[in-house]
């Protein structure tokens, strides 16, 4: 795809891609193997690794602004990681002022309810709201626990259908091969800012057909 992307880690305080990001780096010098890969990927790109910037939600738009204004080359993709609790100071402004929301969801009662309640209140904040720039809102299923989803998932999914809101088609499944980051001798990778994803586990979990569906949103 080939896009220059950048990311806003607004997880106030977790800041957990910022940490991760400086967790690859000391992974990658340490290790030849990774070395290599992210020499040679680089150098095929032509690019450098995308910022991460650190930043609470209420400074978020104005870093990203900030970012834009001093990059010699266009940023055509910027992705929000959010807190997952609408009450960090200056969230509900921040949402507002994104293209496209995407909001994860799993099989349990109480995260769905929470997540379906807050995304009907955002939805109907949006239909009010003249000055938002929203301009779609999509939930989709994470962590779905073996290699197909359970009948649970229809009935949620009806639910969902009724409640007027969009859920994507593609789904990511729950492994513990996933979670890979490239720590100690490993050499398959999926979780890293840095390196990409070993093609084997993205297609295993369905993480390819997620991101071109979520391309496809957002053209």
């Amino acid at each position: 795809m080939g896009y220059n992307v950048a990311v806003m880690d607004c997880d106030y305080p977790q800041y957990s891609l910022h940490r991760m990001r400086e967790q690859d780096l000391k992974t990658v010098m340490n290790n030849e193997h990774f070395k290599k890969a992210a020499h040679r990927q680089f150098s095929e790109l032509n690019k450098k690794a995308y910022p991460i910037i650190q930043c609470k939600p209420n400074e978020a738009l104005e870093k990203a602004q900030q970012l834009i204004a001093e990059t010699p080359f266009p940023i055509e993709v910027i992705l929000f990681d959010m807190p997952g609790t609408v009450n960090t100071a200056g969230i509900l402004t921040l949402l507002a002022q994104m293209h496209h929301i995407f909001s994860p969801i799993t099989a349990d009662r109480v995260v769905i309810e929470s997540t379906l309640s807050f995304t009907e209140v955002l939805s109907n904040i949006i239909a009010k709201n003249t000055k938002s720039t929203i301009k779609s809102v999509h939930l989709f299923w994470n962590q779905v626990d073996g290699r197909e989803k359970s009948p649970l998932y229809k009935i949620y999914e009806q639910v969902i259908a009724d409640l007027g809101l969009n859920l994507m088609q593609a789904y990511i499944s729950d492994s513990k091969r996933f979670r890979k980051d490239g720590t100690e001798n490993q050499r398959l990778v999926f979780r890293s800012t840095l390196m990409p994803a070993d093609e084997k586990l993205m297609s295993a979990c369905h993480l390819d057909d997620f991101i071109d569906e979520l391309v496809q949103i957002i053209q």
